[in-house]
């Protein structure tokens, strides 16, 4: 019995790491070398076509989207490679 109020009473043990510490995730550089157009029901987003930099696509060129200002020449730290924005239709909704 004075076990379980030992334990109940103790105070939870403080982790000893950094307080504040910025964790980052990996990500590959890629620039940007053509803008495609605007996309997204607002045109709030840009496609863009950007070569791959660095990492296990290094020089392929892929379509992404990308939100906010940006220009060629631009450099996107991507965390992912593999997955590649749709193509944008210039002929708009078809019923």
């Amino acid at each position: 019995m004075d076990e379980k109020i030992q334990k109940r009473d103790r105070a939870p043990k403080k982790d000893d790491g950094p307080k504040g510490g910025v964790t980052f995730t990996y990500a590959v550089p890629a620039s940007v070398e053509e803008i495609v157009g605007r996309t997204g029901t607002r045109g709030e987003a840009t496609q863009v076509r950007c070569k791959v930099l660095d990492g296990r696509d290094a020089n392929k060129i892929i379509r992404r989207n990308v939100r906010g200002p940006i220009q060629m020449g631009d450099i996107l730290m991507l965390r992912e490679t593999e997955i590649e924005a749709r193509p944008l239709n210039k002929a708009g909704r078809s019923k």
